[in-house]
């Protein structure tokens, strides 16, 4: 993977920084209304479950919305959420690069007077040499979450 975006910290990350823990990507939108908050407090819940575990992985929520999602706004919508996610954004040609590269989709929808975005609602899960390691969809059991990250932690040892 190529492309490189900045966290909600205001630091340059590529996805080579990575490697050595798992990982997990999720693609999403300060903005949304649903399918976000859901994952974002179902990760949390996640992480809580793994306990110090979860102090091993990379965890991150990737802006599909760079026109409003700032390092700033990530930090502050993030701040409701457990601290060990990292939000990050970019240009829209990295963010598509980025979503290329993952085989996620995104799309603005305009409305009336505004917009949302339609994007994949999936977790992305990395083995800690980077290869792929499954995907946990929206609204997966929680325990079956739970065992799909815990294996990756387990390879990782």
């Amino acid at each position: 993977m190529s492309f490189t975006l900045t966290n909600h910290r205001g630091v340059t990350v590529t996805p080579s920084e990575w490697i050595g823990r798992p990982t997990m990507v999720f693609f999403g939108f300060t903005w949304c209304p649903d399918v976000c908050p859901t994952t974002l407090s179902d990760i949390s819940l996640w992480l809580q479950d793994l306990g110090p575990d979860a102090d091993r992985m990379n965890i991150f929520l990737v802006s599909v919305d760079p026109e409003r999602d700032t390092p700033q706004v990530l930090a502050d919508y993030l701040s409701n959420f457990d601290p060990r996610i990292t939000g990050l954004t970019g240009s829209p040609a990295e963010i598509k690069r980025a979503a290329d590269e993952f085989r996620a989709t995104f799309e603005k929808v305009p409305r009336e007077d505004d917009y949302t975005m339609d994007h994949t609602a999936g977790v992305f899960l990395f083995r800690a040499d980077g290869r792929f390691g499954g995907i946990i969809d929206y609204h997966e059991d929680r325990h079956v979450a739970l065992l799909k990250i815990q294996r990756l932690l387990k390879a990782a040892s």
